[in-house]
């Protein structure tokens, strides 16, 4: 059974419990991801490491994500689909066995790089699965879904060490188990599921940069402003003499918002379709750059923050959306494959970028950078439009 013969013989079923299982599964990991960043930063942080080396550490598993990249489309056609997931989820936990073990800054480096290259065939793999499953009159909903439920995963990870604690065993045992469970999780569904592509148009991540370019500049926009929003906007905050709780709390809100509001943009792109509802995001994304300034210190920040962070992660939903309408078979895992990769490149090429602008010119540069990110996508997407 293939992705292509799985999309026409289900066009009138949905495998719900086959979709339950995909999102399951990268809800879990989405949530250890959100443990294990501030956990790590935390231990670090006691042991009197340089900010800089911290920032060095968590860029591992980015670099993983782009550099597994190029490689999962001809490892899920040699080793199959499924049993790369299962083998990744069980690698991914005995890597951060590792972690836990070694707690010494330069030895995580590469543990933490292989971190990433475990988690990143489970994310492309997932899409592709989902993707392939989903009917096309219902994929802006299910895939809005997905967003929300994984990014609620990622938000829950911070949580999780309110209850585990940052110390000892307890908070690394609950990661190891998760991810054992998504290897439980896809072995459990996996009869359900479809085979990836093994013949017809086999194409590298790097063919489908010329099939898609703008599509994946789009995925580079949304991984940059989550980045860099995440990683600088304490730093803004505190500029502008605004107290820890206060910026923590707008923080959650702009996650909360990132997390809510993607079933709403899938709905709105069944009805009015996918390329003029990833316009309306960017424009939206834009227009909170703008008044990021001027609201800051009103009551007004609140809503906009929360829709600032359901649109600017709807960029990512939206351009998903289009890569299931465009592309089936070997180009589809090929092209989640490549939004992978990207992802991770706006995630390290963003906040450094950022870090310096707002150096050279002042707090503003955060809402100047990422309104210049959001400027350039908008011109491109209507130069699409007219063209």
């Amino acid at each position: 059974m293939t992705i292509e013969s799985t999309i026409s013989e289900r066009r009138d079923h949905l495998p719900w419990a086959a979709m339950a299982g995909i999102i399951a599964t990268v809800t879990v990991f989405a949530m250890v991801q959100g443990l294990t960043y501030p956990l790590l930063s935390f231990i670090l942080e006691r042991q009197g490491t340089p900010s800089g080396l911290i920032g060095l550490s968590a860029a591992m598993t980015p670099l993983g994500f782009i550099l597994s990249s190029p490689f999962i489309p001809m490892l899920s056609r040699r080793i199959g689909a499924g049993r790369l997931a299962i083998a990744c989820a069980i690698l991914a936990a005995a890597s951060l066995i590792g972690i836990g073990l070694i707690q010494q800054v330069w030895a995580w480096m590469p543990l933490r790089f292989l971190l990433g290259v475990f988690a990143n065939p489970l994310y492309v793999i997932s899409e592709t699965w989902l993707l392939a499953l989903t009917p096309a009159a219902r994929r802006g909903r299910i895939m809005g879904l997905y967003s929300s439920v994984v990014s609620g995963g990622f938000a829950l990870g911070p949580l999780t060490l309110g209850l585990a604690g940052t110390e000892g065993w307890p908070p690394f045992l609950i990661g190891i188990a998760a991810f054992l469970l998504c290897g439980l999780i896809v072995l459990g569904v996996a009869s359900r599921l479809p085979d990836m592509p093994r013949e017809g148009d086999a194409i590298s991540v790097g063919t489908f940069f010329t099939l898609a370019p703008l599509l994946l500049f789009s995925v580079f926009v949304a991984a940059g402003f989550e980045q860099i929003l995440l990683a600088l906007f304490a730093v803004y905050g505190a500029a502008l003499g605004s107290p820890e709780p206060r910026i923590a709390a707008l923080i959650t809100c702009f996650i909360a918002g990132n997390a809510t509001l993607q079933i709403v943009l899938g709905r709105l792109a069944e009805k009015r379709g996918s390329r003029p509802t990833l316009l309306f995001c960017v424009l939206a994304s834009l227009a909170g750059c703008m008044l990021l300034p001027i609201t800051f210190d009103t009551w007004l920040i609140w809503p906009l923050f929360f829709a600032w962070g359901g649109v600017s992660f709807g960029i990512y939903t939206l351009s998903l959306i289009q890569l299931g309408e465009r592309f089936t078979g070997q180009p589809l895992i090929a092209g989640n494959a490549a939004f992978a990769l990207v992802w991770g490149l706006g995630g390290i090429a963003g906040s450094p970028a950022t870090g310096m602008a707002m150096q050279v010119i002042g707090h503003q540069g955060l809402p100047l950078s990422l309104g210049l990110l959001s400027a350039v996508l908008v011109i491109l997407l209507m130069m699409r439009r007219r063209a």
